[in-house]
């Protein structure tokens, strides 16, 4: 520990690679947790520790780098809200505010993957698009969105492994799932999205969503949260009014972790694409 690194051209020169190769190992190395980065004077070694298994998967469960970027950002009209909100762009009208989010399937989308390699059913990417949708809804309902929303999907596949059907099955399950909510008063409508064949970056599928709503300013939960407030919890097992069959009501978070860890180790001898 502590000791100095050979600088990255040095590096990049005594072993014929490119500069911008070496550059990006020791990123990952630093991500990692084995090295560490000195303005101004390069790399060492660091303390000797214990690399958690979403650090080696590339996986960072605190966001630090993430936030630390994040926090010097302008923080809207009410920074805790759990959204940010800002000044009506969208209409220029003073009394309202503009609401806009964005969050995604990752590895529930690699899950359905293997359930329609096993078995040819493309309809479960019915259950991720609107796994999709609604982790944009729960965190717009979070600041008080109430009225129309706007929502457009993005679909990074690989194209040689997720066919067309697997699009069309994400485009049904996203239409009808809107449907859906607007029968049941939430005013949420398609803006359109996109289809990125990415396949030098994904082996599978990943889905997400972005959505977009004007409210009242009035209307906004602020998210000041204070003593003797009380914490309401709602179950979330049987069936809604709104869901054709029964859900167990387990939370999807940590899938990673399960998917790597439990599953059958199966799926990674014969889809090997799916796993790190």
């Amino acid at each position: 520990p502590g000791e100095k690194l050979p600088s990255i051209r040095t590096v990049a020169t005594d072993l014929g690679i490119a500069p911008n190769t070496i550059a990006k190992a020791f990123r990952q190395l630093e991500f990692r947790g084995v090295i560490e980065a000195h303005d101004r004077s390069g790399y060492t070694v660091a303390p000797q520790q214990t690399e958690s298994r979403y650090q080696a998967r590339g996986v960072s469960a605190e966001k630090t780098e993430v936030h630390n970027a994040v926090d010097k950002m302008e923080a809207g009209l009410f920074p805790a809200a759990f959204c940010k909100v800002t000044e009506d762009f969208l209409s220029g009208d003073p009394d309202k505010c503009n609401v806009i989010h964005a969050d995604g399937a990752g590895t529930k989308s690699i899950v359905a993957y293997l359930w329609y390699k096993e078995t040819g059913d493309a309809g479960v990417f019915h259950g991720i698009a609107q796994d999709s949708i609604v982790m944009n809804l729960d965190d717009l309902l979070c600041v008080g969105v109430n009225g129309r929303i706007l929502i457009s999907n993005t679909i990074n596949r690989n194209a040689l492994n997720c066919p067309g059907e697997v699009v069309s099955a994400l485009i049904e399950g996203t239409e009808s799932f809107l449907a859906a909510m607007r029968d049941q008063g939430v005013r949420i409508y398609s803006g359109g999205g996109e289809t990125a064949d990415v396949g030098d970056l994904t082996g599978t599928i990943v889905v997400d969503s972005c959505a977009v709503a004007i409210m009242n300013k009035a209307d906004v939960i602020p998210n000041n949260i204070a003593g003797d407030l009380a914490i309401i919890g709602l179950s979330s097992t049987g069936q809604a009014v709104y869901e054709s069959f029964e859900n167990s009501g387990i939370g999807s978070n940590g899938l990673t972790s399960a998917r790597h860890d439990i599953l059958s180790h199966h799926y990674a001898e014969n889809y090997p694409e799916a796993f790190d």
